[in-house]
């Protein structure tokens, strides 16, 4: 294990750097005077914020260390989520974002209104907030509390946890979503770049032999399809779970799509909605091998999630390993950011300004900035409960995958199918989830069953659809007419199919989602 320490070069850096992300930050977001400037940016958003802030956003800080920590524990299986990912976001920016866009949403769960009824918005979206304190919020903060105690061992994690809550919470309740895409921007670039310095120092270690890492990569860890017994990810698993996933962060979750929502139109989504899934695909070379190279540095890694901040302090030199850290730290902070302000964002515009009293906009900025500081009180209480997982990636995907599998298949079915009732969503979510909560704490807390969370993930798509399904076709079907703006239908794809002829190929979007399709199949296929 390298020596954690940061000399004082280091310390002036990421005083410096944390300085300067605050001030961008609120010069950025200087003359916010409403809800939607706050919430969505004023929908003026460019196609590369709105891919990076969708890479950072769900990628961040604790995917840095997640990604590289499942590598070195268990090898590359971890990158199925994120080759998935690509795929999903490809569907996403081709048949769901239109749909979005055209009904003019403020929120995800708006959208739940606009399809089925105020219900279905109210459940998904307290299921939302809830899910964004725990997994989300948690997370970030103790992710960047792990970073911090490496290098201040003695101070307890808790203070940790505290310090990087009131550092994010501040900053995003005088900000607003603006302020964090910008900021987001300049990390991603950070940490992409610094990923790719720490790559290339580390492999050189190995003489750049490529065959040096199959053979360090723990026992069958160097395939995409592990056999359907593996505990951490089996093939079966990646259709039974990991899309259905991804479905879920890239679709329906609002604090991703938050994002897209900003863009200044259409176009500009999707082409943002692409780049992030181009940039999912480098992550095998950039983050999991060096999690598997690390491996061979170090032997006696207590944390499989320490490896990528040990990579730092051992290859990185003084001064540079100063801007990384803070970047790191920076990025944790910027996760924590964005669920802060989309947990407000949903609170504000699904509970608030749905209720028959009239507010100013200065009162909801004021009641959204309140709302930041409490989900933050709840999130910093609850991190310490993620000490019970190996990896962080574990943690993350076994509880979205007992719990949100209701959400997505309410979505998507109400998107594709237009016989879906509004008491088909309503019963699903409230009925479903709870199961799917209590499904978590008996399997990943007081072990009372061992199924393995991405085949209780596909169980808990077939009891969602059953019930989506069978409750609809109990239930009154909806008014087609009434539904014609929040479905998905031909006469759409028809019509943008005649505006696309003379649109040059690179702005396109239909080509440019089949070469990332092709592309995805190219690099996949050679680690099954």
């Amino acid at each position: 294990m390298p020596e954690f320490e940061l000399q004082t070069i280091d310390l002036v850096i990421i005083g410096l750097y944390v300085v300067g992300i605050l001030a961008i930050g609120f010069w950025v977001a200087r003359g916010t005077e409403d809800s939607e400037g706050y919430f969505l940016a004023g929908r003026g958003m460019a196609w590369p914020l709105v891919g990076f802030s969708l890479i950072v956003t769900n990628f961040s800080g604790t995917q840095f260390l997640g990604l590289a920590g499942a590598g070195y524990d268990t090898g590359i299986a971890v990158w199925n989520f994120e080759w998935m990912a690509t795929l999903v976001l490809l569907a996403f920016a081709v048949l769901i974002l239109p749909i979005y866009l055209q009904s003019k949403i403020q929120t995800v769960p708006e959208f739940l209104e606009k399809r089925y009824d105020r219900r279905s918005r109210y459940a998904f979206s307290g299921f939302t907030v809830i899910s964004g304190m725990l997994i989300d919020s948690a997370g970030a903060m103790f992710a960047g509390a792990l970073v911090l105690q490496l290098l201040f061992p003695d101070v307890p994690l808790m203070v940790h946890i505290i310090a990087i809550a009131l550092l994010g919470g501040v900053y995003v309740i005088l900000g607003g979503l603006k302020a964090v895409m910008i900021t987001d921007t300049i990390q991603g670039v950070l940490l992409f770049v610094a990923s790719g310095v720490i790559f290339v120092l580390v492999f050189r270690e190995f003489d750049f032999d490529w065959g040096a890492i199959p053979e360090l990569a723990p026992e069958g860890g160097f395939t995409v399809a592990p056999p359907p017994d593996d505990d951490f990810l089996p093939w079966p698993g990646i259709f039974t779970g990991a899309i259905w996933l991804g479905f879920y962060v890239w679709v329906t979750n609002h604090v991703v799509v938050q994002r897209v929502l900003a863009a200044k139109n259409l176009d500009h989504g999707r082409w943002g909605a692409l780049f992030a899934g181009l940039m999912q695909l480098p992550l095998l070379v950039l983050l999991i091998f060096p999690g598997i190279l690390a491996r061979a540095v170090f032997e006696d890694l207590e944390d499989p999630d320490l490896a990528w901040p040990a990579l730092i302090f051992e290859f990185i030199p003084v001064g540079l390993r100063g801007l990384i850290v803070a970047a790191l730290i920076a990025a944790l902070m910027s996760t924590l950011d964005s669920v802060l302000n989309g947990a407000s964002s949903l609170v504000i515009n699904d509970f608030v300004k749905t209720r028959d009293k009239e507010y100013s906009e200065q009162q909801l900025l004021r009641m959204g900035r309140i709302m930041v500081g409490v989900f933050m009180v709840i999130a910093a209480a609850w991190a310490p409960v993620i000490l019970g997982f190996d990896t962080l990636v574990e943690y993350f995907q076994s509880f979205l995958g007992y719990v949100t599998m209701p959400v997505v298949i309410v979505l998507l079915g109400g998107i594709f199918w237009k016989r879906a009732s509004a008491q088909g969503a309503f019963w699903t979510l409230v009925v479903v989830t709870p199961l799917g909560i209590a499904g978590f704490f008996a399997g990943e807390i007081f072990d009372l069953h061992d199924i393995q969370f991405l085949y209780a993930t596909g169980i808990m798509v077939v009891l969602s659809v059953a019930s989506l399904v069978g409750i609809s076709l109990a239930t009154p079907a909806p008014d087609r007419e009434a539904i014609s703006e929040v479905v998905f239908d031909r006469g759409t794809w028809a019509r943008e199919s005649e505006e696309l002829q003379g649109k040059p190929v690179y702005k396109n979007y239909r080509w440019l989602s089949l070469a990332l399709l092709v592309l995805t199949v190219a690099v996949v296929v050679p680690f099954i």
